[in-house]
């Protein structure tokens, strides 16, 4: 089974609808209990991360999810949260990624908030298996997490940030993987085979 955090950020439709394209089993909780007895942990979110700490806190998740030894993906705020801090609303949050999420500077070429189809590249295998470095998916945000040794993907929007995390058994992206097509599929399902 298949835990998809409900703390409040949205977005949730969307990632219940890649599971059923996918004949995945999944329940959408807040319940300490069933995330933990959860074979897979999806964390997903769209919104401030000041919020989405809040929420998580106010729900006494934040332990519960650290504590987890089953893969843990989140998925744009979700993945922030994850971070150690983030500039958005001066967030202290998770430090399960070693990163810092910062905002994006807008410039003439490249406008803030980074939304629309983009590449990832630099590449690890598992979470990106039978998925060719420069494939496109689909970002929506103001923030973003910098390079670090957790960096297992990157972008270029202006500066070159890091579109997908990894530490032990977390895993987190930037962008969107139940919005990004065929590309998107196929991340979920490396997901739920690891």
């Amino acid at each position: 089974m298949i835990a998809i955090i409900d703390y409040k950020m949205g977005n949730l439709r969307s990632v219940e609808n890649a599971l059923h394209r996918l004949g995945a089993e999944f329940e959408v909780t807040a319940d300490a209990d069933k995330i933990v007895r959860a074979d897979r942990v999806l964390l997903p979110g769209v919104g401030n991360a000041a919020e989405a700490m809040h929420n998580l806190r106010q729900a006494g998740l934040p332990e519960v999810i650290k504590s987890l030894r089953r893969p843990v993906l989140g998925i744009c705020v979700g993945m922030q949260v994850m971070c150690r801090h983030s500039d958005e609303g001066d967030a202290e949050c998770m430090g399960i990624f070693d990163a810092r999420v910062k905002r994006f500077t807008p410039t003439p070429t490249e406008k803030v908030p980074h939304v629309g189809w983009n590449q990832i590249g630099n590449l690890e295998k598992k979470l990106f298996t039978d998925i060719k470095s420069g494939s496109f998916v689909y970002f929506v945000h103001s923030y973003y997490a910098e390079l670090c040794p957790d960096t297992i993907a990157t972008t270029r929007h202006g500066l070159l940030f890091s579109s997908a995390l990894k530490y032990e058994n977390f895993y987190g992206t930037q962008f969107h993987p139940e919005k990004s097509g065929d590309t998107g599929e196929q991340i979920i399902k490396n997901f739920l085979q690891l």
